[in-house]
Parts: C-alpha cells; structure tokens; sequence
C-alpha cells in the first residue's frame, strides 16, 4: 500500500487504546524487528473480527510484544481464553509485561516454545487463530489447526504478500516462496475456502465451507 492510501486508511480507521499506542511506541523504539508489528489499521481489524466473533477461544501463533493479541482480547468472551505462542523469550516477556497492564491481561496464556510441539496439547475448538509466525511453517500451522475449528470459526493468516514478492516471476525468496506455496496450498483445500485482503502486507481470510 503506498503511503498516500496508508494514510487515508489510518484516517478513516477507528482509534486503538492508550496501552495499544505504548506497546506500539515501545516496539518502534526498542525492538530491531519493530516493522514485525501488526500496527494500527490491521490491529483495529483483528479487533472487530473478534468482537463479531465473540470468541470463547482464539489461538494467535507468534506473539511478538503483544499488541495483535491485545487488539484480539477486545472481543473475547466473559469466560474466554486467548492462548499465544511464542518462541523467542524476550518477545514474551515483553509481551508479558503489557498482558499484566491490561485489565483483563489475565485471560491472555502465553506459551513458550515450538508451536507445532505446543498446538497439539492444548485440546481447543478454537473460534479464531491468527497465524503471524515463521513463514515456513505456515502450512504446518494450518494443517494443525483447521481440524480444531469450531463451528464458524476462522483463520487469519498475515503476510500472505510478503512485502510484494509473491508477485515476482520468478520467486526467489526462501519466505516468498514459503508464502506462495501456502496460499496454493489453502487454495486447493477442499475443505475451507478463503479471500485474500490486501490490508498492510496481505491477509488471507479463511474458514470452514
């Protein structure tokens, strides 16, 4: 998206939470991968995604410092969980820290580690599952989770344009690539069908037919 549309998109986008702009400020300033960060117009989408949702149970692979899951609390359910996975130590306990400033930081269950070891113990019906991690493993992640959806439930899936070059003819980046093959992959699933967004670096829409 060019800057004059990303611009125009903020304007018209609703605003995100005190705590939301200090994960957002902290990761610009302190983090060398801050361009990582879901950022404000994706992260106003996830959250209305999960307020019409009203999800019970939402998996978000890759948790970062935070703020896509605390965009995906805003519409989970009184009794809800949102678990996040998360491989590198800092990231969460950063993330962590900004959990426990949030009034209902409690619902939020970080897990550290591999999550393909860690998906399958967690024995959910997950209402949403945001995937933000590894490309590579992408299609792996998809494979683990479309069997645990529940009902109506959806996957999201980010960077499905991988800074434009899925476009490139022909690919030649290992995550492009990686990138490619999962939206070929999901493409053909008989099982699920799908609309790709083009909402920051892509979002691939996918639930259960």
């Amino acid at each position: 998206m060019s800057g004059l549309l990303q611009s125009y998109a903020a304007k018209f986008t609703g605003t995100s939470s005190e705590l939301l702009e200090k994960v957002y400020q902290h990761t610009l300033e302190n983090h060398a991968h801050a361009h990582m960060i879901s950022g404000h117009e994706q992260g106003r989408f996830l959250a209305g995604i999960s307020k019409i949702k009203q999800a019970e149970r939402i998996l978000e692979i890759g948790t970062f410092t935070g703020y896509s899951a605390l965009c995906l609390l805003e519409g989970l359910s009184e009794d809800g969980v949102l678990h996040t996975l998360e491989l590198r130590e800092e990231d969460a306990k950063t993330a962590q820290i900004f959990f426990n400033e949030h009034p209902q930081g409690d619902k939020i269950k970080i897990h550290l580690g591999d999550a393909k070891e860690i998906i399958p113990t967690l024995n959910e019906l997950w209402d949403i599952v945001f995937i933000d991690a590894d490309k590579v493993s992408y299609v792996d992640y998809y494979e683990l989770v479309v069997p645990a959806l529940a009902p109506g439930g959806v996957i999201i899936a980010d960077n499905v344009l991988f800074h434009g070059q899925v476009l490139e003819d022909p690919i030649t980046g290992k995550n492009a690539k990686a990138i490619h093959h999962f939206n070929e992959w999901v493409k053909q699933d008989p099982r699920t069908d799908q609309v790709l967004l083009t909402l920051r670096d892509g979002l691939l829409l996918i639930w259960k037919k």
